[in-house]
Formats: structure tokens, C-alpha cells, sequence
């Protein structure tokens, strides 16, 4: 399985990007899948995660309506829009997949990891 995470760049405070994350190897519209990040100050955390068939959806608080997670099954392809960013919101951005289809915060649940893209939001 391989996990390819793109999108990412140099932003200003307000600013909107879209991360895709191309999925391949595997049955992509059988899993859970999630959005995690990773910054200097702080330890891999949960953004958001999205079950298999896209019906339902978690997010952490800090994101929460702000970023926006959705997959395309037909294209194994699963999105996290990000609205509104935040200085705070500087990170790497994983993408996983958990070989379950339910959605969970927990990374311990993932048993796939996308390489990450840098996301740096300037204030």
C-alpha cells in the first residue's frame, strides 16, 4: 500500500489549501482513513478522520469547522480542505489508513502512513 499526501505549501493566516492524499495497493474504498499532523512543539496529533464510505466523519476541536475531510472512493483519493488557517496549523500533514472501515483518532489504529506534506501558515 502506498499513501501519497500532496498540497501543501507556504500560506498566509486566513488562507485555504487542499491536501489529497492518492491512495494505491489495496481495496481504498474498504478502509477508514485520517489526516494526522506533526510540528516541532508538539507530538503526531489527530486532525481528522473519515470511514469508509465517507458517511460519517471526526475531527479534532482545534480544526473543527474549519477543515473538512472527504474521499472519492472512484479515484482512491481522500481530501482534507483547510479553511481559515492559523499560524497554530503549521505542520507536517499525514495521511493514513486504517485497515478497518470505521473512523478513529487514535494513530495506534493505522496501519498505513503516507510520507507527509509541510503546511506552513505564516501570520
Amino acid at each position: 500500500v502506498q499513501l501519497q499526501a500532496s498540497g501543501g505549501g507556504l500560506v498566509q493566516a486566513g488562507d485555504s489549501l487542499r491536501l489529497p492524499c492518492q491512495s494505491s495497493g489495496r481495496n481504498f474504498r474498504a478502509y477508514a482513513a485520517g489526516w494526522f499532523r506533526q510540528s516541532l512543539e508538539k507530538e503526531r496529533e489527530f486532525v481528522a478522520s473519515i470511514n469508509w464510505s465517507g458517511a460519517s466523519t471526526y475531527y479534532a476541536d482545534s480544526v473543527k469547522g474549519r477543515f473538512s475531510i472527504s474521499r472519492d472512493n472512484n479515484k482512491s483519493t481522500m481530501y482534507l480542505q483547510m479553511n481559515n488557517l492559523k499560524p497554530e496549523d503549521t505542520a507536517i500533514y499525514y495521511c493514513a489508513q486504517r485497515p478497518l472501515g470505521r473512523e478513529s483518532s487514535d494513530p495506534r489504529q493505522y496501519d498505513y502512513w503516507g510520507q507527509g506534506t509541510q503546511v506552513t501558515v505564516s501570520s
